[in-house]
């Protein structure tokens, strides 16, 4: 005989509940923000060219994808910041950060270096107010990398003592006489877009091809290229010591450009040179200058070791460009990433129909 103690029974599930509208679209926004946040810190980030300082290479309304896989992103330093937003909530003054929290940062593995010529994003460093990863984001052309000796004279670069390349269509000022008034369509029609009228003509900025182009115009007289003389100091160019360093836009160094592990002497000549890097972008957290001397943790140094590598950064359009001539070095862990192609371009001064640069889209930045 069986005899049977128990059965199970099979318990019925609950069907399973719907979710809201809601809660749906919210799952989904939610998901759409990590996503793109991920994507936009670890690979790709799109910029947007807002000033001339790279023209002719890069041109306003240039929209570009920087990639942060070339140097390897970095991880950040401000943690408590509204996804995809950078200084700021859109469209309002609100900070869009907290700096209640600020981590050290930390780089993961790229496939590259910071080469020179290189095209990078990078945020500016004299801007104080913000954290670093969070300052203005600058693009520019690295003219010299960590170790490098930079030299400008008579606005040709010198790298370790040789000419290096200039950009293809590096831009510098130009005075042009004319026997007439000439109208802004002139210069748009050549593609000559900052203009600026003079006593008997007009100062351009432009490539050596357009002032070609232009020398052979009959109603133009001369053109002049100007420059800053050697010997003459400008106050606005890094180190801003005038009286001690007579550089300026044209005439510039030689300047050593501090590299990670190289030491050098700690003078009152070097000082003005480094005294930035030490005190602001070393993470040093008892140093200061006092009397024209260099002291850490309470003691007068003589010499320094940096801790990390810098740049010397310059724009294509060579006087027309706040670069490195003007406020010194790029630390390593300013570096955003490097900007590879241009994937959009609208002309701010274009017509309806002219609007889009159709001859740029997709192009690859050299």
């Amino acid at each position: 005989m069986k005899v049977k103690f128990w059965e199970n029974k099979p318990v019925a599930k609950e069907p399973k509940k719907k979710k809201g509208f809601i809660r749906e679209w919210g799952d989904a926004i939610l998901f759409a923000v990590v996503a793109a946040s991920l994507i936009r810190w670890a690979t790709f980030e799109a910029y947007t060219i807002p000033t001339p300082s790279m023209e002719k290479s890069l041109l306003v309304g240039d929209f570009l994808f920087v990639s942060k896989l070339h140097y390897g992103p970095r991880t950040p330093i401000t943690p408590l910041q509204v996804p995809l937003t950078h200084q700021t909530i859109w469209g309002t003054n609100i900070p869009s950060y907290s700096k209640a929290i600020q981590l050290k940062s930390h780089r993961l593995p790229g496939f590259s270096e910071v080469k020179r010529n290189d095209v990078v994003v990078f945020n500016y460093p004299p801007e104080e107010q913000h954290p670093a990863d969070l300052r203005t984001n600058y693009i520019k052309r690295c003219i010299g990398i960590a170790g490098d000796s930079i030299e400008v004279r008579d606005m040709q670069v010198y790298i370790n003592g040789k000419a290096v390349q200039n950009p293809e269509k590096m831009q510098s000022d130009y005075f042009v006489a004319t026997d007439n008034m000439l109208n802004q369509k002139f210069f748009f029609d050549r593609d000559i877009t900052d203009i600026q009228a003079a006593d008997g003509g007009y100062v351009i900025h432009a490539t050596p091809d357009k002032i070609k182009e232009l020398s052979g115009i009959d109603f133009i007289k001369d053109i002049v290229q100007i420059k800053y003389a050697a010997g003459k100091g400008d106050p606005q160019v890094f180190p801003h010591v005038p009286s001690k360093y007579n550089w300026n836009a044209d005439n510039f160094g030689p300047l050593y450009i501090p590299k990670e592990g190289a030491t050098v002497a700690i003078t009152p000549e070097t000082l003005p040179l480094y005294e930035k890097v030490i005190l602001g972008y070393e993470h040093n957290k008892n140093a200061e200058v006092r009397n024209g001397q260099l002291f850490i943790d309470g003691k007068q140094v003589n010499k320094y070791t940096f801790k990390q590598d810098y740049y010397f950064m310059m724009g294509d359009n060579r006087h027309n460009s706040l670069d490195s001539r003007f406020w010194g070095f790029v630390p390593e862990d300013h570096i955003v990433g490097k900007a590879v192609m241009i994937w959009m371009s609208a002309d701010p001064n274009g017509g309806f129909l002219d609007k889009i640069r159709w001859s740029r889209l997709f192009k690859m930045i050299d």
